[in-house]
C-alpha cells in the first residue's frame, strides 16, 4: 500500500501539471483577430483606390494576425516545456507578424473618407505649430524622410514622453514604433502593397494625397492619450 507520502507527492505533482496545461490552453485561446475597417474599402478614393484597401486588409493584414497567431502559439508550447532556446526562437515572428498586426490596427483607423476630413484642431495643434510651425511644414519634413525609408517599412508621427515634443521617425520592416521608444500617433504604411496598384513605383505621390484621408481626430486622441 502506498504511504501518505508517496500519494501526496503524486497529487502535487498531478496538480502542478494540469495547472500547467490550464496555463498552455488559456495562452492558445489568447488569440489575435483581424479588426474590421471604420469606413468601407473605396471610402478613400480617389486618393486610396478600393482595391488597394481590400487587398491590404484582406490579404496582407490578415497575414500577419494569421502567422502571429501561429508564432505565439510556438512560444507559449516552448514556455509551458520550459524551453527557453524555443522561445529565443519565436521573438522574430513575433516581432515581425506582431509588429504589422500593431501597425496596421493603428493605420486604419489613422485615416478616414475626405468628406470627414479636419484639420488638426486643439493640443494637437498647437504642437504641431509650435515645433514645426504650420501642418504644411510638418508634411515637407515628414514626407521626405518617409519617401527615404530603403525597402519597406514606415513613416510615423511619434510622441518622446522624455522630451514630451512630438518626433518624425521611420521604421524598417514591421518593426513598431514602440522599439524607437516613441508613442505612435500616425502611421504611414510605405509597404509597395500599400500603394503600387494605384501610384505605381512613385512613393512621393502617394505620401502626398495620404493626408487628404489622415484622421487628424483619432490623431489627437491618441496624442492626449500620450501625455496623460
Amino acid at each position: 500500500m502506498a504511504s501518505r507520502t508517496t500519494i501526496s507527492k503524486a497529487l502535487r505533482l498531478c496538480r502542478e501539471e494540469s495547472s500547467s496545461v490550464l496555463g498552455f490552453a488559456t495562452r492558445f485561446a489568447s488569440t489575435y483577430s483581424l479588426p474590421d475597417l471604420p469606413y468601407d474599402y473605396g471610402a478613400l478614393q480617389p486618393h486610396i483606390s478600393g482595391e488597394i484597401m481590400e487587398l491590404h486588409h484582406k490579404k496582407h493584414h490578415a497575414t500577419y494576425v494569421a502567422n502571429f497567431n501561429v508564432a505565439m502559439e510556438k512560444h507559449a508550447e516552448a514556455e509551458s516545456k520550459g524551453d527557453a532556446a524555443g522561445m529565443i526562437a519565436c521573438h522574430s515572428a513575433i516581432k515581425f507578424n506582431g509588429g504589422g498586426h500593431v501597425n496596421h490596427s493603428i493605420f486604419w483607423k489613422n485615416l478616414c473618407p475626405a468628406k470627414d476630413f479636419e484639420l488638426p484642431s486643439g493640443e494637437l495643434a498647437a504642437a504641431i505649430n509650435d515645433q514645426f510651425g504650420s501642418l504644411d511644414n510638418l508634411i515637407a519634413k515628414f514626407n521626405p524622410t518617409t519617401a527615404a525609408v530603403q525597402g519597406s517599412g514606415w513613416g510615423w508621427l511619434g510622441f518622446n514622453k522624455a522630451s514630451q515634443k512630438l518626433q518624425i521617425e521611420t521604421c524598417a520592416n514591421q518593426d513598431p514604433l514602440s522599439t524607437k521608444g516613441l508613442v505612435p500617433l500616425l502611421g504611414i504604411d510605405v509597404w509597395e502593397h500599400a500603394y503600387y496598384l494605384q501610384y505605381k513605383n512613385v512613393r512621393p505621390n502617394y505620401l502626398k494625397a495620404v493626408w487628404s484621408v489622415v484622421n487628424w481626430k483619432d490623431v489627437g486622441e491618441r496624442y492626449r492619450a500620450a501625455k496623460a
